[in-house]
C-alpha cells in the first residue's frame, strides 16, 4: 500500500509541475491539465441582417453595379477584392465607403473593357457611367479545340461594333448569345459561364442575364475601348471627327 501511495504522490507532483509549465507558457488549460481548444476569434465578417444586405444591394445599384449576384462580383473585381460573390461585414463596409467607377476616357458614349479588373463599363450619351459588368476575356493560352488552333487573345485598342446578331449564334468554338462583333469575329456576348478569371477564346463574355440589355445599348458604330495597365488608346478624336 505504501508503494502505491508513493507512486500517487509522484504522479500528483508531475501533474502540478506540468500545469505550472503550461501556465507559465501562457497556454490555457482545463482542470485536468489538458490544453483548451482556442475558438477562432469572432471576425469582423459577422452575419449581416436582411436590412443590411438590402442596404448593400441598394448601394451597389446606386454605384452602377446593377442587381443580383453579378453586382457583388463586379464590385469585387473592380475594387481588386477577393471574388467570392458573397456579402459579409467587410464587404458591406467596403461598399458603403466606395465611390462609383469612372470611365478612363469620359465625355461620350462608348464601352470600356478593363482587362486587368475583368469588368466592362458602359458609358451613356452624356458620358456618365451606366453599368459595370463582370466579364471573362481571352486566357492568353494556346487552344486546340474542334479542329481549330490559336491563341486565346483579346486585342487591346479602340474598336467599333461592326455587326450584331439577335439571339443565339453558333460559332466554330461555341454558342454566343446576342453577340456584338468588334474585331475579326470577336464579340461581346452573353455566356452562361463567366469565370472570375480570363478564360475565353478571345471574346468578351458577359452574363446571359445582361446580354439583351447590352445588345440594345450597343448599336453598330458603338466605340469599344479595350485596355490593360500597359496599354490604352483613347477615342475622343473619333467622336470629334478629327480622325
Amino acid at each position: 500500500m505504501a508503494f502505491v501511495m508513493r507512486i500517487s504522490t509522484k504522479s500528483s507532483v508531475s501533474v502540478l509541475v506540468g500545469l505550472f509549465l503550461l501556465a507559465s507558457a501562457g497556454v490555457p488549460t482545463n482542470s485536468f491539465g489538458q490544453k483548451k481548444k482556442l475558438g477562432s476569434p469572432r471576425s469582423h465578417a459577422s452575419m449581416l441582417t436582411r436590412a443590411e444586405i438590402r442596404q448593400a444591394e441598394s448601394r451597389l445599384a446606386e454605384l452602377g453595379y446593377g442587381t443580383g449576384g453579378r453586382a457583388i462580383v463586379a464590385f469585387q473585381k473592380y475594387e481588386g477584392r477577393e471574388v467570392t460573390g458573397k456579402f459579409n461585414r467587410d464587404e458591406l463596409d467596403a461598399i458603403t465607403n466606395a465611390s462609383a467607377p469612372k470611365a478612363k476616357d469620359p465625355g461620350y458614349k462608348h464601352v470600356e473593357v478593363d482587362l486587368d479588373r475583368q469588368v466592362l463599363l458602359s458609358i451613356d450619351d452624356e458620358g456618365v457611367l451606366k453599368k459595370v459588368l463582370p466579364v471573362s476575356t481571352g486566357s492568353n493560352k494556346q487552344y486546340h479545340e474542334k479542329g481549330m488552333s490559336g491563341l486565346a487573345y483579346t486585342p487591346r485598342g479602340r474598336f467599333k461594333i461592326y455587326a450584331k446578331i439577335a439571339g443565339w449564334r453558333k460559332s466554330p468554338l461555341g454558342m454566343l448569345y446576342y453577340p456584338n462583333y468588334f474585331s475579326d469575329g470577336l464579340a461581346i456576348h452573353g455566356n452562361s459561364s463567366v469565370p472570375d478569371s480570363p478564360e475565353s477564346h478571345g471574346c468578351i463574355r458577359i452574363p446571359n442575364s445582361t446580354a439583351l440589355e447590352m445588345f440594345k445599348q450597343m448599336p453598330i458604330g458603338t466605340i469599344v475601348l479595350i485596355y490593360d495597365k500597359q496599354s490604352f488608346v483613347p477615342a475622343g478624336d473619333w467622336v470629334t471627327g478629327k480622325q
